[in-house]
């Protein structure tokens, strides 16, 4: 990275702490790797194509929460994260709940990650079609989750149960696809605007 690229070093370092953090202080390391697996696979893709591609502060910004996010579910797995149950508490939930903020993220960051890629690597600009091209992805992202979530189910029977966090709902898969549906709407709706500055800035910047 350059010298005047100080922002994605700092936002990598954070990371880094987050994650360490998080391993260091997870109740069960095995459930640890599967609820922060994103960050362990995303990190060194963002790190070996920065060189050919940079992201804007913007995203890496959100990239960063994101992990935060991950790593406090890989802390206490998703159904016991503390602030789970202060939101319990506080608005009468039957569960907790942080499950369903996690699947917002999962919605809103793609849907910004996405979004910027396809503005900045294909033909497709602003519209009608890049808004259903950037949702339709976060969809299938959220699906292809759930899908990895019953494979693990299916193949470590009772010892996956603390990553799958369904608290005994049958429709737990439905809710999270559409918290993510919820969160890249969300985010498609009132910040893409936003991004459109940083978008132009970096872009005239490389012009």
């Amino acid at each position: 990275m350059e010298k005047s690229n100080w922002y994605p070093k700092a936002v990598l370092a954070a990371a880094l702490a987050i994650l360490c953090g998080s391993l260091y202080f997870s109740r069960d390391r095995f459930t640890w790797i599967l609820e922060v697996f994103p960050i362990l696979i995303g990190m060194p893709i963002l790190i070996i194509t920065y060189k050919r591609f940079q992201f804007t502060n913007w995203t890496y910004s959100f990239l960063l929460l994101h992990s935060l996010i991950l790593a406090t579910g890989g802390v206490y797995t998703y159904a016991e994260v503390p602030l789970g149950y202060w939101m319990q508490e506080w608005f009468g939930f039957a569960r907790n709940h942080y499950d369903r903020l996690g699947h917002f993220a999962q919605g809103f960051i793609p849907a910004l990650l996405t979004r910027e890629l396809i503005i900045r690597t294909s033909p497709l600009k602003q519209g009608r079609w890049l808004t259903f091209s950037v949702l339709s992805i976060c969809v299938a992202i959220s699906a292809f989750y759930e899908l990895i979530e019953a494979g693990t189910a299916i193949s470590m029977g009772a010892t996956a149960d603390s990553f799958l966090g369904s608290q005994g709902d049958i429709w737990d898969a439905q809710w999270d696809m559409f918290f993510a549906t919820i969160g890249a709407a969300t985010y498609l709706a009132f910040f893409a605007r936003f991004q459109d500055r940083f978008i132009k800035a970096i872009t005239e910047k490389k012009a």
